[in-house]
């Protein structure tokens, strides 16, 4: 019993056994058999394990200044009742983006003072919802939300918690789309406009609301952690600024998520520790600079928890060699999902690995493009991959790394049905999100 080549973009349970990969002591084989294929299977140690690693180092990189830290999951990247209540038992908070997540953590019995809400044009209904619920903090992202939030709360006799999502300037990312905080987008107020400012005195000046603190994400899937540390100089001086004009030194600050992880063979993830200890030095260091205490910290890891947790498993159908224009051939193999499970090939040129996963293979090495069954040509899962040459139909094949934006992002295009989520410990497994059928498809329809 082996791991499968390069452990790191697999989750911590995942054997292979005279060619047959298992998680957590279940063949994928018999996964497969039970469940159906496409499924994303989900190793439960591994989750909670990631979960405790990100809240252990950023809590221990900052005890020795005194100074207190939240991690919130980003339940963005996946989210269900389970799995709230998995993250939630290791210590982390809940951030939601909108109403179904929202609802999904309140639904998994996570408390109000353990959910933030996020989002960059929050419908009545949600705000209604959070602040019904007692959660423990609003990001407010644009001027006209502020008296939206206000008059919600005042209907309801509460007192918002609010934080101020800020545009810094700073960006990060893998692709312009996931890189956040540069100024031409749609989240956040500026810096550098004055936005931010004005923001934060107009909720300073109103009763209905509760000021915690600032707010900055940088983008996603970052590999160099410099760009956190430049955000966070740039918070903790408004921060200052701000405590000048008002004397309010304001008690929060969050810093965001978007820690990167291993695609493809080769790559490496953020390692946590060390990026925990160097921001502990620079906020030290920036703080004493500025004459100000540190605040409160907090952090948003979604990504880096759920994402090397899941793999997902495909039956192979049609195989097909395919001639290029350089005289070459790539081995086209078609799977029975594609784009609906994993957009996010076709929608930000992502990377993926796949593995051959049922049996043991003596033949050579070819490359290959594994692909989905929608009708776009575009329905690309894994670009370029080597697998064996008499990969045929009826095969499994297993991409790991897909626990982040696979089944959170899929949809029910050509109408086919959505994959299920199966949680796997201890060698057993269970069905946490149901697999679509047909009939759930048609269900929605009215004629």
């Amino acid at each position: 019993m082996t791991h499968p080549t390069d452990p790191q973009l697999w989750p911590a349970n995942v054997r292979v056994t005279d060619g047959v990969l298992s998680l957590a002591g279940m063949p994928v084989t018999e996964l497969a058999e039970t469940y159906g294929t496409p499924s994303f299977l989900l190793d439960v140690a591994d989750l909670r394990a990631r979960a405790a690693r990100y809240r252990d180092a950023f809590v221990g990189a900052f005890a020795p200044l005194g100074v207190g830290v939240d991690v919130y999951y980003a339940s963005k990247a996946f989210l269900s009742t389970a799995v709230a209540r998995w993250v939630h038992a290791e210590g982390l908070r809940i951030d939601t983006a909108a109403h179904g997540e929202l609802a999904t953590a309140i639904a998994a019995g996570i408390p109000g003072a353990d959910i933030g809400l996020h989002g960059n044009n929050k419908s009545a209904a949600e705000i209604r919802l959070a602040l019904g619920h007692g959660v423990g903090r609003i990001v407010i992202d644009s001027l006209p939300e502020i008296e939206l939030v206000g008059s919600i709360a005042a209907e309801l006799g509460v007192r918002a918690p609010v934080m101020v999502r800020v545009t810094t300037g700073v960006h990060a990312g893998g692709h312009e789309f996931i890189a956040t905080a540069h100024e031409d987008q749609k989240f956040g107020l500026s810096l550098a406009s004055g936005a931010a400012l004005e923001a934060l005195e107009r909720i300073h000046a109103d009763d209905r609301l509760d000021l915690l603190g600032l707010h900055s994400h940088i983008g996603s899937q970052i590999l160099d952690p410099a760009g956190f540390g430049e955000a966070a100089r740039a918070l903790l001086g408004l921060r200052a600024e701000f405590a000048d004009r008002t004397g309010v030194l304001l008690p929060e600050v969050d810093l965001g998520g978007g820690f990167g992880i291993a695609y493809v063979p080769g790559e490496e993830g953020v390692d946590v520790a060390a990026l925990a200890a160097d921001l502990a030095g620079l906020l030290a260091a920036e703080a004493e600079a500025l004459g100000t205490t540190l605040p409160r910290l907090s952090f948003e890891p979604g990504r880096a928890i759920v994402g090397p947790t899941m793999i997902t498993l495909y039956t192979v159908g049609t195989v097909k060699p395919v001639v290029l224009d350089d005289g070459g051939s790539r081995l086209y193999v078609a799977v029975d999902g594609g784009m609906s499970d994993n957009i996010r090939t076709a929608l930000y040129d992502a990377d993926y690995h796949a593995e051959l996963g049922s049996r043991a293979s003596t033949a050579p090495a070819v490359t290959a493009r594994v692909v989905g069954k929608h009708c776009e040509s575009g329905d690309i899962v894994v670009r370029n991959v080597l697998l064996p040459a008499d990969i045929d139909a009826g095969d499994l094949l297993a991409v790991p790394a897909t626990g982040a934006y696979g089944r959170s992002m899929a949809s029910n295009y050509n109408l086919i049905p959505r994959a299920g989520v199966v949680a796997v410990a201890d060698g057993q497994a269970r069905e946490i999100v149901r697999r679509e059928t047909i009939e759930d498809v048609l269900a929605l329809d009215m004629g």
